[in-house]
C-alpha cells in the first residue's frame, strides 16, 4: 500500500480542508492530523478511489514491463530468432515468426500444444521456432536431451515427430520408454541415448538457458512474437490477434 500514499496525498490536497499550509513539511501537528482525517474520511466514503488507484498502478507497471520486454527482445533478437540450432517448423519463409520456450513436462505447454499447432497450420505463413527450456526437473532435462540428440543425429523431420510424441506422452521418462519411442520412428536407440550425454547436446541447452536468463524468463511456455513477449499460456484467439497485429505493424 505504500505506493498509494502519493496518490492519497495528492487527493487530500484537493479536498476542501480548513485553511492551512499545503506543503506537508510546513504543516503544524494539528494541521497534519486534520489533513489525515480528511483523507481517511474521503477514502472511507469513496472506496472505489482506492481501486482506481490500484488499477492505474497496475496498468503503469504492465506498460513498463512491456516496454522492458521490447528492449530485451531487440537486444537478443539474433539469439531468439536465428540461433542456428533451434528447430524451425511451420513455414520457414513465413512473414511472422513465433518462438516458444517450452518444457515437455509443463502442463501449460501441453495445454498450448494443440492451439499452437492450429495457429501454425491454419495460418500457413508462420515461421515457428522451438526453444528447449527444461526447468521442471530431471524428467524435463532427459526429455529435452533426447529430443535434441535426435535432431542433431537424425535431422529436423525426426525431431518433429519425437517432439510431438514427447508433448503428448503421459508416462514416466525412462530409458525403456525412450528406446520404444526411438524404435517407433526407426531411430538407432543406442546412438541417440549415447548422444544425449554429449557436449553438443549440453551446449545447446546451456545456450537456451542463458538466453532465457537474459530475457528474464522464469516459466514456460513463453512466446516471443515480433518485439513482444507473451509470458505464459494464451488461448488461440489471443495468439491470432497478436499475429495479426504484427502483420499490421509489419
Amino acid at each position: 500500500m505504500n505506493r498509494l500514499i502519493p496518490a492519497a496525498v495528492s487527493l487530500g490536497l484537493a479536498l476542501p480542508l480548513p485553511a492551512m499550509a499545503t506543503d506537508l513539511t510546513e504543516m503544524t501537528d494539528g494541521e497534519r492530523a486534520a489533513f489525515r482525517q480528511e483523507v481517511r474520511a474521503y477514502l472511507l466514503d469513496n472506496p472505489e478511489v482506492i481501486m482506481e488507484a490500484v488499477d492505474q498502478l497496475r496498468q503503469q507497471e504492465e506498460a513498463a514491463a512491456a516496454d522492458q520486454d521490447v528492449t530485451l527482445v531487440q537486444t537478443n533478437a539474433q539469439a531468439i530468432y536465428d540461433d542456428g540450432f533451434s528447430w524451425v517448423g511451420g513455414n520457414p519463409e513465413g512473414d511472422v515468426t513465433v518462438v516458444e520456450f517450452l518444457d515437455y513436462r509443463c502442463g501449460y505447454c501441453r495445454k498450448a500444444y494443440d492451439e499452437v499447432n492450429e495457429l501454425v497450420q491454419s495460418d500457413g505463413n508462420i515461421r515457428f521456432v522451438v526453444k528447449e527450456l527444461p526447468i521442471l526437473g530431471e524428467a524435463s532435462l532427459t526429455s529435452s536431451r533426447f529430443a535434441i540428440a535426435v535432431k542433431q543425429l537424425e535431422g529436423d523431420a525426426a525431431y518433429e515427430g519425437v517432439h510431438d510424441a514427447l508433448m503428448t506422452y503421459k508416462g514416466e521418462v525412462t530409458e525403456p520408454a525412450l528406446r520404444r519411442l526411438a524404435g517407433t520412428y526407426g531411430l538407432d536407440a543406442d546412438a541417440v541415448l549415447d548422444h544425449m550425454q554429449s557436449d553438443e547436446v549440453a551446449e545447446e541447452i546451456a545456450q537456451t538457458r542463458a538466453l532465457a536468463q537474459r530475457l528474464q524468463i522464469s516459466g514456460t511456455p513463453t512466446f516471443v512474437m515480433g518485439d513482444q513477449m507473451l509470458r505464459g499460456y494464451a488461448p488461440l484467439d489471443v495468439m491470432r490477434e497478436i499475429v495479426a497485429n504484427e502483420r499490421a505493424d509489419g
